[in-house]
């Protein structure tokens, strides 16, 4: 019985291209090729032969290694030849071993790089800001009001902005509530003027300590960072001492891709002494 290359590829389950790089090799070379067609043909003893290669490859051994294997007239190393090859996959696993270690090292070194650029701790120094303070049908209200109350207002008011812009919100509620919301929208300004229907002026005292975490992504996610944040208040034995800002660095107002929006949730704390939960 003879096959062709296609039969034989397809029965042993080895790719043409692969009985075309080991014939180059001479590892495997078809029992017969056509004078006229240049046609391939395997016989039925080839497989067996190329089992044994496959099974080579499988333990580790080289073509080449393979092929001084099949010059020698077997299709099975000696003793000494798989011990010389198990000292050669022993040496390799440490050296794996050892990459993996360093490998871990840097990810972690890297996470809690990132992790201290995504977290820190910092003042949050007293200022004076304009402040419009208002119950909210839903949440997403405030974008319009912000756009169409309250940052006409404050220029309307002649005062002037701090650069770079800070702003952010606080919700004064004690629970969450996904309407009627108690919120308070603040900008920093750089001096106070009179108080308008809309528009309240106030200064806002330092708070010496502020866990800030920066958060990318839609308003509507916010609230998957608050795991990370609180664990990281635990860890390092803070409390919470004042109401959460929400700051607003890039939005929709800048960026179409909501992914790529940018809130830090600024938390006032203090240090959590033993008689503190």
């Amino acid at each position: 019985m003879r096959l062709t290359i296609g039969e034989f590829s397809r029965f042993c389950q080895v790719t043409v291209k692969t009985l075309r790089h080991y014939e180059r090799l001479k590892l495997l070379v078809p029992n017969e090729v056509d004078e006229w067609t240049r046609y391939r043909y395997y016989d039925v003893a080839q497989m067996q032969q190329l089992n044994g290669i496959l099974r080579l490859k499988e333990m580790g051994f080289s073509l080449e290694e393979v092929r001084d294997l099949l010059d020698e007239g077997t299709h099975m190393p000696s003793v000494p030849q798989l011990e010389a090859k198990i000292k050669q996959v022993e040496e390799l696993l440490r050296t794996l071993q050892e990459r993996l270690v360093l490998l871990r090292r840097i990810v972690d070194t890297r996470s809690q790089m990132e992790a201290r650029e995504r977290i820190g701790v910092q003042p949050l120094p007293a200022i004076t800001v304009a402040s419009h303070r208002e119950t909210l049908a839903r949440r997403s209200d405030l974008r319009a009001l912000c756009a169409d109350v309250i940052g006409p207002e404050i220029q309307r008011t002649g005062c002037r902005r701090t650069l770079p812009i800070y702003s952010f919100i606080v919700e004064h509620e004690q629970e969450f509530k996904s309407e009627n919301i108690d919120v308070e929208y603040c900008e920093q300004v750089e001096a106070a003027m009179e108080d308008t229907p809309i528009v309240k002026f106030r200064r806002l005292p330092e708070e010496p300590q502020a866990v800030c975490m920066k958060c990318y992504g839609p308003y509507e996610q916010l609230h998957a960072n608050f795991a990370e944040l609180f664990q990281y208040l635990d860890d390092h034995g803070y409390q919470v001492s004042n109401l959460l800002r929400y700051q607003f660095v890039e939005g929709p107002w800048n960026q179409k891709q909501p992914e790529k929006w940018l809130t830090i949730i600024q938390v006032p704390v203090a240090k959590r002494n033993h008689h503190n939960n």
